[in-house]
């Protein structure tokens, strides 16, 4: 993997939004295995090993794909161009940005001011772009972002409305708008606090399960996200070569661990289409 020479975000969203998810995945992991796991199984007792072994497992995989997304150049400066094979016909252009020319898939990122081996979009929460090399990344950043706050929702459900005395309207004034602790005051108990986590991780499961819905779509029909906009589907090879395409050939064990060292079919550079790919498909047969 070529590493990223500049990870620090460059705008005031990225920073912001990149600060919050910072902030917010240990706070939450915190609370899931620290204060809400021991107060629905007893400390010790299988139950708790099992939910605090898989709570670690998902904190890993999470954390893990976030560094390899944020860390991947996945640019073209990382690869030296083909110029020889440069063709329009073929998808080459010239970016007038970076001076230079542009293969098939890539496009210009005004924010990261380079162009992106198939771009796909520009995630302000990693502050930086997704695209061939961190792909694979993403989508299983994604993936456990929404196993993670659905887990964290259920046990929240029985956490919170354990300790909760429903109080009409008051309390249904905080669950519907918690940050209004700070105008009618907390109750002298940590309570409300929990309720402000509880609602980030109901949000937090709607999210992500949109994205999820969005990318995973976008991934089968062998499309990113700037070519499903232009309504280009001359890459869709088959839902398991999409899916390669992306995860890579070891595809079936990327989503255990993102240390898994899985070869991507392709360089970012030349792509296979849906016509090539039958002929070559035709000739194998």
């Amino acid at each position: 993997m070529i590493i990223r020479k500049r990870i620090w975000p460059r705008t005031l969203s990225d920073f912001f939004s990149m600060t919050f998810i910072l902030t917010i995945i240990p706070i939450i992991y915190w609370f899931q295995l620290w204060v809400v796991l021991p107060a629905i199984h007893e400390h010790g007792s299988l139950p708790y090993i099992l939910h605090f072994l898989f709570g670690n497992f998902i904190m890993l995989n999470i954390v893990g794909n976030f560094t390899y997304i944020i860390f991947c150049d996945t640019s073209t400066r990382r690869d030296i161009m083909p110029i020889s094979a440069a063709n329009t016909k073929n998808g080459w252009r010239l970016c007038a940005s970076c001076e230079t020319l542009a293969p098939p898939r890539s496009w210009h990122c005004p924010t990261c001011n380079i162009c992106i081996l198939k771009r796909d979009h520009h995630c302000i929460f990693t502050g930086c772009c997704i695209g061939h090399y961190n792909h694979r990344y993403f989508i299983m950043f994604l993936l456990y972002l929404f196993v993670a706050t659905t887990y964290s929702f259920c046990y929240n459900n029985l956490f919170i409305w354990n300790r909760m005395h429903f109080e009409f309207p008051m309390s249904l004034i905080k669950i519907i708008f918690p940050l209004a602790i700070f105008i009618f005051g907390f109750d002298g108990s940590t309570n409300q606090f929990y309720l402000i986590l509880y609602i980030v991780s109901a949000v937090g499961m709607l999210y992500t399960g949109v994205l999820c819905i969005y990318h995973f779509c976008l991934v089968l029909n062998g499309n990113i996200a700037n070519e499903s906009n232009k309504k280009i589907h001359i890459y869709n090879l088959g839902w398991k070569q999409n899916v390669k395409e992306v995860l890579g050939n070891r595809w079936y064990l990327t989503w255990t661990l993102p240390y898994i060292k899985s070869q991507l079919p392709h360089n970012g550079v030349i792509w296979d289409t849906s016509n090539s790919w039958q002929y070559t498909d035709f000739k194998n047969k």
